[in-house]
């Protein structure tokens, strides 16, 4: 009998941790710190399709838009830019999109752009197949989980014009918890598979990756090749990468490990960034994990702005 009640009551803390953790309504400073780096982000990377807009989308594109339709055959798929390769078109739905992610960062109609946000996204993401990367996977995500929580809720123009019209305080919502576990989540799982994948390489297991990477001249920004003349660091850099990106998943939800997994992720991005020449996706990565950045912290950041004003 106490054996029974016994699982009973551990069936219900857990039951109970499940519902706190998906459905505790969650103030939305931390997700609306995300949606203002994130829409800078969007806002940019879309900008610079500008550069050659009808190379990528025109009727003489790289990859005709019919052959981008008939490569997402059969799949539940979509993009308004498969009906339309018109410059002067392209030009104004371009130049929509920008007006959109303006406005998503700002958080002005932060309900219904972050939605044509991440339509927007998508379809360029179908259309322009070959001219993908990384960073294109994660403003993606970005958009979703904007779309889904109350990303507008704080530091938006919806918010000042809900205080000037005095509806009351910012309250805390379940889809702003839910957005957030969501974001969460899909870090740890591109970190998971990230380091997976290095695991099953013969080069992350010598300790020579982080060479070929340095190396590597077509990436080279900041020189890092100096690195060969320290072959102790050069490993321990590259098995501490492979380490720290297969447990990541495990380490992150530890308060006491916490810091240490995201001060890695600084560290790690921010060399990509400067010794690779990736820049947007260094700093993409470091903006997605933000999210794990107590929300404490931002709440605290808020009272000093509100203090300060």
């Amino acid at each position: 009998m106490s054996v029974a009640m016994g699982l009973g009551a551990r069936g219900k803390a857990a039951i109970t941790a499940w519902d706190r953790f998906w459905f505790q309504p969650e103030l939305p400073h931390r997700l609306a710190a995300l949606r203002i780096a994130a829409g800078m982000m969007l806002f940019y990377t879309h900008l610079v399709w500008a550069v050659n807009l009808t190379g990528f989308l025109g009727p003489d594109a790289w990859i005709p838009r019919g052959l981008s339709r008939d490569m997402h055959a059969g799949s539940w798929s979509f993009s308004y830019l498969w009906y339309v390769d018109q410059p002067a078109v392209l030009w104004m739905l371009h130049v929509a999109a920008l007006v959109v992610f303006a406005l998503l960062t700002l958080g002005l109609w932060t309900r219904v752009v972050s939605i044509l946000a991440l339509v927007i996204t998508l379809s360029y993401c179908h259309r322009l197949e070959g001219s993908l990367f990384g960073l294109d996977q994660f403003n993606t995500m970005a958009a979703m989980y904007l779309a889904v929580g109350a990303s507008g809720g704080v530091w938006s123009l919806d918010s000042w014009l809900r205080r000037r019209r005095g509806d009351g305080e910012t309250v805390p919502s379940v889809s702003t918890t839910i957005a957030t576990r969501l974001w969460q989540i899909h870090m740890c799982i591109i970190y998971l598979f990230g380091g997976i994948g290095k695991a099953r390489g013969e080069l992350w297991w010598d300790g020579f990756a982080l060479w070929y990477a340095a190396a590597n001249s077509e990436y080279q920004s900041v020189p890092l090749t100096w690195i060969i003349y320290a072959p102790f660091l050069m490993a321990f850099l590259t098995h501490l990468t492979v380490f720290w990106e297969t447990f990541y998943a495990a380490t992150i939800w530890r308060p006491a490990l916490r810091f240490w997994t995201l001060a890695i992720a600084v560290l790690v991005h921010l060399g990509i960034a400067v010794h690779l020449g990736m820049i947007t996706f260094g700093l993409a990565m470091i903006i997605g994990n933000a999210a794990f950045v107590p929300l404490a912290w931002f709440t605290r950041w808020d009272r000093r702005l509100a203090g300060a004003s």
